[in-house]
């Protein structure tokens, strides 16, 4: 991917981060000129979104700080390599789950 489409996706590709409501962003961003570099990033912050939304329900039931911290730990530490790998220009999938998210939201 060349350096110009990296730089034209920056914006949306780090908004795509921001749960929940930076995914809705930047898909709006993105939806006029489909930018590849933006689309990954879309594509990961969307799975991160769905999975802390998933692992927030489920875990909403043990009303336990042992639980919950570690989800929270978990998603912040995913988001923030998402945030650093989007601002530095790279195409690096988020561990454990990035290579999920691309298959599932290929269409994205």
């Amino acid at each position: 991917m060349d350096r110009h489409t990296i730089d034209e996706g920056k914006p949306a590709a780090i908004t795509s981060y921001i749960l929940i409501v930076g995914v809705l962003i930047a898909l709006s961003m993105n939806s006029e000129n489909r930018n590849p570099y933006a689309s990954f990033h879309i594509r990961q912050g969307l799975g991160l979104t769905l999975t802390f939304i998933i692992l927030g329900v489920s875990i909403s039931s043990f009303e336990s700080i042992y639980v919950a911290m570690p989800m929270w730990i978990f998603i912040s530490v995913l988001t923030i390599y998402g945030i650093f790998t989007a601002a530095k220009g790279e195409i690096t999938p988020l561990p454990l789950l990035g290579k999920l998210f691309q298959k599932v939201f290929k269409t994205i």
